[in-house]
């Protein structure tokens, strides 16, 4: 295979989890190589109303999710399962986006297969981690929320980096802090030392979605800032709240104006 969006389709469609990551590194791997072609005269993408899953979890909406604590190892596992499915809808993110826009610079490419290959990666962490405490990715409920947000931004690349990385995932960054230090107070060591390698590279990944967001921004004549907001609006009412982890998202590329804004917004 030498076409990119073939690849990034492969990946896509592969439904069993253990395939998906495989082919994820396999084609990473290629592409950095140079021997996947980012062809400027492809056909427009397929529509992809559902990426391939497996038969479980089963997804439901996310208030038929239970709440349960920390203080079991049911719960951490359920937790860490909540994680592990975030995961893999991200390589899922991440190979969409490589697939769904074309005729953007190669760099756009490269970063959103990076992005896939990471989430990869810190699939297989978590769901080894799983398997430690003797439950499996699937053993639980999940929501489908952040592939509902890819296919709502499937007609706008610009909407699409401005709310896939710089609101869904970049909550992220804002929780993550406060659930290493929980699992740390319970003496889960291993969990703390995987959500710390996630949470360090998450940050990349929701600046390349801001170095994208501006990136179309700057082509359509767009100001930025007043466009996010209006976003947030339009897409996000009622899915951002603080605090916020001013740190990890200026590091992200937000700025204080933004992170000001976001402040004042009662969404």
């Amino acid at each position: 295979m030498t076409s990119l969006f073939a690849a990034a389709r492969h990946c896509l469609d592969a439904r069993d989890p253990d395939e998906k990551v495989a082919l994820t590194h396999r084609y990473a791997a290629a592409f950095a190589r140079g021997e996947l072609e980012v062809a400027g005269d492809a056909p427009p993408p397929e529509p992809i109303r559902m990426p391939g899953r497996p038969l479980r979890p089963r997804l439901v909406h996310p208030r038929e999710l239970p709440r349960r604590g920390f203080g079991t190892v049911e719960g951490r596992a359920a937790f860490i399962h909540a994680i592990a499915h975030i995961e893999l809808n991200a390589i899922d993110l991440g190979w969409d986006a490589a697939y769904r826009f074309r005729g953007l610079p190669h760099r756009f490419y490269a970063d959103w297969i990076a992005v896939a290959d990471d989430e990869a990666r810190h699939f297989v962490l978590l769901r080894d981690r799983l398997r430690d405490l003797g439950y499996d990715y699937g053993d639980f409920d999940a929501h489908n929320g952040l592939w509902e947000m890819c296919e709502k931004t499937a007609h706008d690349g610009l909407a699409r980096m401005a709310l896939v990385p710089r609101v869904l995932e970049a909550r992220g960054l804002d929780v993550t802090p406060g659930m290493i230090v929980k699992l740390r107070s319970l003496g889960d060591e291993a969990t703390a030392g995987i959500l710390e390698v996630i949470l360090r590279e998450e940050v990349a990944h929701v600046a390349a979605g801001s170095r994208w967001y501006r990136w179309h921004c700057e082509q359509s004549g767009i100001e930025p800032r007043s466009r996010f907001r209006e976003l947030l609006g339009e897409y996000a009412s009622g899915q951002l709240h603080g605090p916020f982890n001013l740190e990890a998202r200026l590091m992200a590329g937000f700025d204080e104006d933004e992170l000001a804004m976001l402040a004042s917004m009662d969404l």
